[in-house]
């Protein structure tokens, strides 16, 4: 039904990463938890080579499809882009939605419907929501609407408990909430269409008729969650494959050491029956490299 709403994003943009942790099911809870460690040259993470990756995927996450289908031609596309960040002195966050985006696109293999990017007017605009929407297909006729949520925080734990405290505002407040986001879908769902077969085919999957029982939609919540890892001086003097080995085997122990506390937490707020694809990043000092990320996606270069 989807042949025509592809991801942007290939799966080559995973050959930067070590997956340490393969999509490991949490003991009786639909939540996949998945590691993602940067590249390790020289006793560094390969931050150059992901902004180069960046380049591309921040224009289509920025954009919705028709804006892309308008401006493909147009040298100033990356312009038009990047115009809705936040300025990177104060930007704390989206290289966390923007990654967030790659990874459900690439690994999971489920395209963006929209993001909240595509309704920022100005790069100030705070848009209320999750980070973005994607549709999976889980077979013929089960599909699964995934609204995105991304926390950058120095310790893991506490990326978690943000994420999940939003998830339940998210579920439960009562305004821009979820069943309102389902609502804004609506509106904004032909910016995305690409033609009118599959405007009424994503319709019908993000609206199901009970009636029919022909199509069935769950929604689920993808996770960013990027975290600090530490490296000391001694640990960097190491050989390149020690150092390389030490620092996986730190941040998957470190992973694994939470997968209770996600347990916890979805068991906290009563999400059973709601899936959860969990995507754990870490970076070397977090609240620098982050803003170092996008001023250089914003200025267009590459410093690392």
């Amino acid at each position: 039904m989807l042949n025509e709403f592809n991801p942007y994003v290939d799966d080559n943009f995973l050959d930067l990463f070590y997956h340490e942790i393969k999509s490991f099911e949490l003991d009786g809870l639909n939540t996949k938890v998945n590691l993602h460690t940067l590249k390790i040259e020289n006793n560094a993470f390969a931050y150059s080579e992901l902004v180069d990756k960046l380049f591309d995927c921040v224009v289509t996450y920025c954009l919705s499809r028709k804006e892309l289908e308008v401006y493909k031609n147009n040298k100033g596309i990356y312009v038009k882009a990047i115009q809705k960040l936040r300025k990177w002195e104060n930007n704390d966050g989206e290289l966390g939605e923007v990654l967030l985006y790659c990874f459900l696109e690439s690994h999971l293999r489920a395209p963006k419907i929209f993001t909240k990017m595509e309704l920022k007017t100005s790069p100030n605009d705070y848009v209320k929501g999750s980070d973005g929407v994607h549709i999976l297909q889980i077979d013929q006729n089960n599909y699964q609407l995934i609204f995105g949520e991304s926390k950058l925080e120095k310790s893991l734990q506490k990326a978690l408990y943000s994420a999940f405290v939003s998830i339940s505002d998210f579920l439960n407040r009562n305004t821009n909430n979820i069943h309102d986001e389902i609502k804004l879908l609506n509106t904004h769902l032909e910016r995305e269409s690409i033609s009118p077969a599959l405007y009424d085919a994503l319709k019908k999957i993000i609206f199901p008729s009970a009636r029919e029982e022909e199509i069935f939609k769950d929604n689920a919540f993808g996770i960013f969650v990027g975290f600090e890892i530490s490296v000391d001086d001694e640990s960097r003097k190491l050989s390149n494959s020690e150092f390389r080995k030490l620092i996986r085997s730190k941040i998957k122990t470190e992973v694994e050491s939470q997968y209770g506390y996600i347990q916890k937490k979805i068991k906290e707020y009563n999400l059973h029956g709601t899936t959860f694809y969990v995507y754990a990043f870490p970076f070397v000092e977090i609240g620098d490299t982050r803003k170092r990320i996008i001023k250089n996606l914003m200025e267009a270069n590459n410093d690392f």
